[in-house]
């Protein structure tokens, strides 16, 4: 999928033109092909909401496939709500106004819309920066296994974190899409695949064992695919 016409869009309200698009700009290091519209500001440039500028980002964010709208502040909310509003019905059910931070939750959105994630999906994924906390890292094995204590069939890899630094932003998000691709729940130290966040809140740096599951033998392939990401350093130096 090479172009976004076909992703949900991510459109950013802020009262500050500068920081909405700066939220793209961080956004589209991690999902360069998906569809991201920065509308903050007033029509004169100064500090305040747009009604006109959040209408014409739901409308150009809006292909077919959805949009999601992330807020800073109150009256951000209320100028997206009236933009929401004046919305033919058929548009109107496929754009929402998700209760999440601007940052994490933008940033989570436009990864999962950049998966080629569904509208539920996506909001799904800004949502879960609602809920994400830091976990210390889980005890790492230091082998491959194919049964756990003999007790359920499963799978897991433990490799080391090479990258100088770390599991940061980009190479966290080209690991979560291609833990989208697989249809098996995967687990990192713990924390679910395909979280954005949740890898993120581990905070695994240089040298880190990772950890990488399935409870299911059919995961086997995902784990595989993981591991060797991770071996790669991700194409970095």
């Amino acid at each position: 999928m090479a172009e976004s016409e076909s992703r949900v869009g991510v459109v950013f309200v802020s009262h500050s033109d500068k920081i909405a698009d700066g939220l793209v700009e961080l956004a589209r290091q991690m999902a360069p092909n998906a569809r991201l519209i920065a509308a903050g500001g007033t029509d004169e440039g100064s500090i305040g909401t747009s009604f006109e500028k959040v209408s014409a980002g739901i409308s150009s964010a809006d292909t077919g496939a959805g949009v999601v709208v992330l807020c800073d502040l109150g009256s951000a909310i209320l100028t997206a709500e009236t933009a929401r509003d004046f919305l033919d019905e058929a548009d109107r059910d496929r754009v929402v106004i998700v209760d999440a931070p601007l940052v994490e939750g933008g940033v989570a959105a436009a990864v999962a819309a950049e998966s080629g994630e569904n509208l539920a999906a996506v909001i799904a994924a800004a949502q879960s920066a609602n809920s994400v906390q830091a976990a210390p890292v889980q005890p790492a094995s230091g082998q491959t296994r194919g049964q756990q204590d003999g007790a359920s069939a499963g799978y897991t890899r433990t490799v080391t974190l090479i990258n100088a630094d770390g599991l940061h932003a980009r190479p966290a998000a080209d690991f979560v899409k291609l833990a989208t691709t697989f249809p098996v729940r995967v687990t990192v130290n713990g924390k679910d695949a395909k979280s954005l966040l949740g890898i993120m809140a581990l905070g695994l740096t240089r040298g880190k064992a990772v950890e990488i599951s399935t409870v299911d033998e059919e995961g086997k392939p995902a784990v595989d695919a993981l591991a060797a990401l991770i071996e790669s350093g991700f194409g970095e130096a």
